[in-house]
């Protein structure tokens, strides 16, 4: 095994060398600026397209549950933190934006940690720190300082180690099902979020809050530990790149960036304030969990079908049909959702499309840029997420309070609710705009 590994390396060595000259001859620097696309190819052609893969599918899927899970589930809990008066809804998902924040601030350092080493012992570092900060947090329910060093630090560099892995391992095992096997492993997060949504309200209403972030940190670390132990590398990554800023003369590499920072503002606003929407309702908490542990059900499916959809249209329509889905409920149903009836049929349809944005970014930065560069690509793609992770949430937090606050009427959530569909639908016109610069042909696969 090692001997083939060697000379799989030797021979894409020697493949970059001998069509450097040609790249050069055949496009133009513009279009490809480096070798690195040729030769993530040619490592492509000889992927098994399963074997060990499905094993390391299933290790990221149980990595995904937990800290996926984990953060669409925040909306129960911190509806159960503002009944205990600890803060405001604008701070409390300030918390949880934290959390999420880290994969963006960490990205880059994260695939450094990656290189140095290796996915397993990246992959047991994330779950550790991930229990570690929930159980922590179970000691700071009365506290919202503490609250945002447990729960939106130290949580957060385990969500975002865990991130970096599950994102770029499966390309190393699959190729033409690719977009399947991201699906498959994000829908994992989207079984998380249900389950602990639904088990979460209930062991609240038994136990508290603080007991329920450290039952959340025990379960996390007895099954994510074994997971962890499952991921491994196909073939070490030895790239010394840190920063690849030659992609940021490419045009696409930029709408693309700028596509993904537009975008996550609106992710996080449907989960975190479902809750607090169904109150307002009338409706009861039990309610809330349930069509947050839907949300997160329907994000689940949409993973899988946008996984699905990747490899038959291809990962850039699947992206720009997501984003389209997800601004068209918000703008149009949510709105309109004065009962139980629209709330449900929002909550399908935005929760898909919401998990098909996590499932299909992955498959377009390997397609368009090359798997050999993904790690590098894709965090400094994912850097750009920053200012949404941080901040879309808490914006929407900060609209309801100024237009009245969660005990006023259901128009005082509308700006929110604007202000979210807007930017998901300005994230799905650059993917359009992408799409139409690589190909003008609507039905081409791309």
């Amino acid at each position: 095994m090692t001997s083939s590994t060697q000379s799989a390396n030797i021979s894409l060595e020697s493949y970059g060398r001998d069509n450097t000259a040609r790249t050069r001859r055949d496009a133009p620097a513009a279009s490809n600026p480096d070798n690195v696309l040729l030769v993530s190819q040619a490592a492509d052609s000889t992927v098994p397209d399963g074997g060990y893969g499905w094993a390391v599918l299933f290790g990221c899927s149980v990595l995904t549950f937990w800290f996926v899970g984990t953060t669409y589930s925040w909306g129960i809990i911190q509806a159960a933190l503002i009944s205990q008066k600890l803060s405001s809804p604008s701070t409390l998902s300030f918390v949880g934006s934290l959390t999420t924040a880290c994969i963006s601030a960490l990205a880059l350092i994260n695939a450094r940690v990656i290189r140095l080493l290796g996915a397993r012992n990246t992959a047991l570092l994330g779950v550790c720190f991930l229990a570690l900060g929930e159980i922590l947090s179970g000691f700071s329910t009365r506290n919202i300082g503490a609250l945002f060093v447990t729960a939106g630090i130290i949580m957060g560099v385990g969500t975002s180690l865990c991130f970096m892995v599950v994102s770029v391992t499966p390309a190393q095992y699959f190729n033409k099902k690719r977009g399947l096997a991201n699906g498959i492993v994000y829908a994992g997060g989207g079984l998380g979020g249900t389950i602990i949504s639904l088990v979460m309200n209930s062991v609240i209403e038994k136990v508290g809050p603080a007991w329920t972030f450290r039952i959340l940190g025990l379960a996390t670390l007895g099954t994510g530990l074994p997971a962890a132990w499952l991921i491994k590398e196909r073939s070490p990554i030895r790239s010394a790149t840190f920063v690849e800023w030659r992609l940021f003369r490419d045009f696409k590499f930029i709408v693309l960036f700028i596509a993904g920072a537009v975008a996550t503002f609106p992710l996080f606003v449907p989960p975190f304030f479902l809750p607090l929407y169904t109150n307002s309702l009338g409706l009861s908490s039990s309610a809330g969990a349930g069509l947050v542990a839907g949300f997160n059900f329907s994000s689940a499916v949409g993973r899988l079908i946008c996984g699905f959809g990747a490899d038959v249209i291809g990962p850039l329509n699947t992206l720009f049909v997501s984003l389209l889905l997800s601004a068209a409920s918000m703008l149009v149903i949510w709105p309109v959702s004065n009962s139980l009836g629209p709330l449900v049929a929002f909550v399908i349809i935005n929760g898909a499309a919401n998990g098909g944005f996590f499932a299909t970014m992955p498959t377009v930065v390997g397609t368009v840029f090359g798997s050999a560069r993904v790690s590098v690509a894709m965090g400094m793609i994912v850097t750009g997420w920053a200012g949404g992770y941080l901040m879309g949430a808490p914006i929407a937090g900060y609209l309801l309070e100024a237009y009245g606050g969660e005990q006023s009427t259901l128009m005082a959530y509308h700006p929110a609710m604007f202000y979210a569909g807007s930017m998901a639908l300005g994230a799905s016109g650059l993917v359009g705009l992408i799409r139409l610069y690589i190909d003008r042909r609507v039905l081409e696969k791309l």
